[in-house]
């Protein structure tokens, strides 16, 4: 039998930013971000590394976190401009890709398909930064990490109801710490599918961070792939906005970390929203993969439903927060979370704590957590109709899986996701 373990030895970390070859590396703030860059930079110093006292991080093994900071920053400029090792599917893709890498202006030499704009200097000052305000997360730790960083934004404005799909493949590099940043802004009635790819390299760690706004009776179908290696780590922030009526559905898959972090931050403005949350994370030999989300509801009549799931074989450890915000303007609003684990080894460890703060009286809200294993009655039944017990459990976590994976948005089906994830498990 396995049990889940609660109790947790902690190892004490300490670590200056200005120690750390990270914040050593970073070149003098200047150009149009310099107010950001050298905000992010005060308000690092002001606040050190997260420790185990903050909430959002005790489950955190911070050494992990320490480790990435001993990483140089590796800016984007010409003398890094070695664009290699960057495992594309060959398959064809019938939409618009865009590789975002150290060193290299994503939309050089690219014509933007209809519908599709590039913002300008002006526009991006005027928007940058917005979202994450929204969202309530501009003193986040992570926000503050890529604020330091940021010397170069993607910024597209988004228009139209028969798009091509987007597909936004993020790279890292070895040996060095890189950061990207994307401001995305959907117009009203547009219709259009995202999918984001983060890969990583050994000894690599990354920090992205998106902000994207949803206009009015939009329709945004969202996956992210984060696809890892031995000794990569990354983190995300997600800042999403939707105006009234607009759909957001977002799926995630998280896999191959040494560590990974995803922040989701929604806030549904103006109410009569809704939002469908899909999310699986993988964690395999001593790897920590932790997704958070955040979901706030600023008017009347939205909805959310959200499914979790979460595998930990080994020595590894998942972790999952989820936290569903109802102030009292936000009546008749209807949200569902669920959190469903595998916990495949005696070693592993999974916390996951789903939460409701609510204020408005007039609510249907739900929230739900399990951990367990496999079942022994399904892994006995393939057994009796001569299923291997190898074949069995890897047929029934194939199914695990598939309820997450086939949510991502048509082109994820290029990235071979189920069979990768199951490796090793």
């Amino acid at each position: 039998m396995v049990r889940r373990r609660i109790c947790i030895a902690f190892k004490a970390v300490s670590m200056s930013f200005h120690d750390s070859k990270w914040f050593n590396s970073l070149p003098t703030p200047k150009g149009d971000l310099e107010k950001i860059q050298r905000r992010g930079r005060e308000y690092l110093d002001l606040i050190g590394m997260p420790k185990k006292s903050d909430e959002a991080w005790r489950f955190t093994d911070l050494s992990r976190l320490s480790s990435l900071f001993n990483l140089p920053f590796l800016l984007n400029n010409p003398t890094n401009k070695i664009r290699k090792n960057i495992p594309l599917p060959s398959s064809k893709f019938e939409g618009f890709q865009l590789v975002i890498s150290p060193g290299f202006d994503p939309l050089e030499s690219v014509d933007l398909p209809d519908g599709f704009t590039q913002l300008s200097t002006a526009e991006l000052d005027g928007i940058l930064g917005r979202t994450i305000d929204k969202c309530s997360c501009n003193d986040e730790w992570l926000v503050a990490v890529n604020n330091s960083c940021t010397y170069r934004v993607l910024g597209l404005r988004i228009n139209g109801d028969n798009l091509p799909p987007l597909e936004l493949v993020l790279d890292s590099r070895e040996d060095a710490f890189v950061a990207t940043r994307i401001v995305l802004i959907v117009e009203s009635k547009t219709k259009f599918d995202l999918f984001q790819v983060l890969l990583g390299k050994n000894n690599s760690a990354h920090s992205h961070l998106l902000e994207m706004h949803i206009g009015s009776d939009a329709c945004v179908n969202h996956g992210w792939l984060a696809r890892g290696t031995k000794e990569s780590g990354y983190f995300a922030t997600l800042a999403i906005e939707q105006d009234i009526r607009s759909q957001y559905a977002f799926s995630s898959v998280q896999e191959g970390w040494s560590f990974g972090r995803l922040e989701q931050k929604i806030v549904q403005e103006s109410g009569y929203a809704s939002t469908a949350l899909r999310g699986l994370q993988v964690s395999k030999g001593k790897e920590q993969i932790v997704n958070n989300s955040t979901i706030r509801f600023d008017g009347p009549e939205g909805v959310l439903d959200q499914l979790q799931k979460a595998i930990a074989v080994d020595y590894s450890h998942s972790i999952f927060n989820g936290s569903i915000e109802v102030p009292r303007i936000a009546q008749r609003t209807s949200a569902s979370q669920l959190s469903r684990n595998l916990l495949l080894s005696k070693h592993a460890r999974i916390d996951t704590k789903p939460q409701l703060k609510i204020v408005a009286d007039d609510v249907k809200c739900t929230h739900g957590a399990t951990v367990s294993q496999l079942q022994e009655e399904q892994v006995f039944y393939m057994l009796s109709r001569g299923i291997s017990h190898e074949d069995a459990m890897r047929l029934l976590l194939k199914g695990y899986c598939e309820e997450i994976v086939r949510t991502l948005p048509v082109s994820g089906s290029r990235w071979g996701v189920l069979s990768n994830l199951l490796e090793g498990v």
